[in-house]
C-alpha cells in the first residue's frame, strides 16, 4: 500500500469519526454559537469538539507531522513537509441554523502541494475523496467533473467572505456579472462542498475570494483528479495561502478567467 493512500485511509477515519460528532451536535447548538471576531464568521461546541476527534487521529497516526487547524491554528512539527489543514466544520453558520449544507474537511499538503483530500458530508452521508494519481470518488465510486463547455449552458457556485460588509472587495460585481451569462450561480456557504460538488459535476465551476487554506486543501486535489482544473484567478498557479481560488471542469476554465477579468464595478450594475 503506498503512503499516499494510507494518508488518504486515516483521513477517512479522522473524517467520519468526525462527522458523527457533527450529528450527534445538529440542532443543539443554540446557546453555544459565538462570533469570532467579525460578524458572520461563527464557532460553535460542534467546531472544536470535531476538531478534537480529527486532531486524535492524526496525532495517534503521524505525530512527526504539521497540522494547520481552523480552530487550534498551527500545531506539531512546524519543519515537517507534511502539512494537514483541517476544517472541522466548513458551514458553521449553516449548521446552527440546521440549514443541511456543512462538511468535515481534511486535506494534506506535501511540500505545499494538496496530495490527499477528505470531504465527508454527513447529514447527506456523502464521502469525497481522492489521492493524487489515485483518481477521486464518491462513497467509493469514481466520479468526474462535468463535460459542459458553453458559459450559458452552465451552472456555477461561489461564496463571499466574512469581511464583505468591511471591504469592496466583496466578490459582488462578479456574482451579478456572472449570474447574467450563466443558467445560475448558487452560493451554498460550504468551499468545500463547492468543490465536491465541480468534481462530481454537479456545478461546472466555482469561485471565491476570502477563503483559508483549510476550506479549499481538501477540495483542490479532489476536482483535479476528478478531471477538473484549480487555478488563481489569472490562470497562474494556485497560491494557498492569496484567499482566492477558481476551479472548474476544465472547460470553462479559460472563459471564466476571462469574464473574472472583464467584470465592470459594483457601481455599474445600479444603472
Amino acid at each position: 500500500m503506498s503512503d499516499l493512500q494510507i494518508f488518504l485511509d486515516i483521513a477517512t477515519e479522522a473524517a467520519l469519526a468526525a462527522g458523527a460528532v457533527l450529528e450527534g451536535y445538529l440542532g443543539k447548538v443554540e446557546d453555544a454559537v459565538v462570533e469570532k471576531g467579525r460578524p458572520g464568521d461563527l464557532v460553535t461546541a460542534a467546531d472544536k469538539a470535531s476538531e478534537v476527534v480529527i486532531l486524535d487521529v492524526l496525532r495517534r497516526h503521524f505525530p512527526d507531522h504539521s497540522i494547520l487547524a481552523e480552530e487550534s491554528g498551527k500545531l506539531g512539527n512546524q519543519e515537517s513537509e507534511y502539512l494537514w489543514a483541517i476544517d472541522p466544520l466548513d458551514g458553521t453558520t449553516n449548521f446552527a441554523h440546521q440549514y443541511p449544507f456543512f462538511a468535515v474537511s481534511i486535506g494534506l499538503l506535501i511540500q505545499g502541494i494538496p496530495q490527499v483530500g477528505v470531504i465527508y458530508d454527513p447529514f447527506h452521508d456523502e464521502l469525497f475523496r481522492a489521492a493524487q494519481g489515485l483518481g477521486a470518488t464518491r462513497n467509493r465510486r469514481l466520479i468526474r467533473v462535468s463535460e459542459t463547455s458553453e458559459l450559458n449552458r452552465s451552472l456555477l457556485v461561489t461564496g463571499f467572505a466574512y469581511d464583505r460588509r468591511e471591504t469592496s472587495d466583496n466578490n459582488y460585481a462578479e456574482f451579478c456579472h456572472l449570474t447574467h451569462l450563466t443558467q445560475g450561480v448558487r452560493r451554498s456557504g460550504s468551499a468545500s462542498l463547492d468543490l465536491a460538488h465541480v468534481a462530481c459535476g454537479r456545478v461546472d465551476g466555482y469561485w471565491e475570494r476570502g477563503i483559508s487554506p483549510w476550506d479549499i486543501a481538501a477540495g483542490v486535489i479532489i476536482v483535479r483528479e476528478a478531471g477538473g482544473k484549480v487555478t488563481a484567478y489569472d490562470g497562474s498557479p494556485l497560491d494557498m495561502r492569496s484567499g482566492r481560488i477558481l476551479a472548474t471542469n476544465g472547460h470553462l476554465h479559460n472563459t471564466l478567467i476571462q469574464e473574472l477579468k472583464e467584470v465592470p464595478p459594483l457601481s455599474a450594475w445600479g444603472q
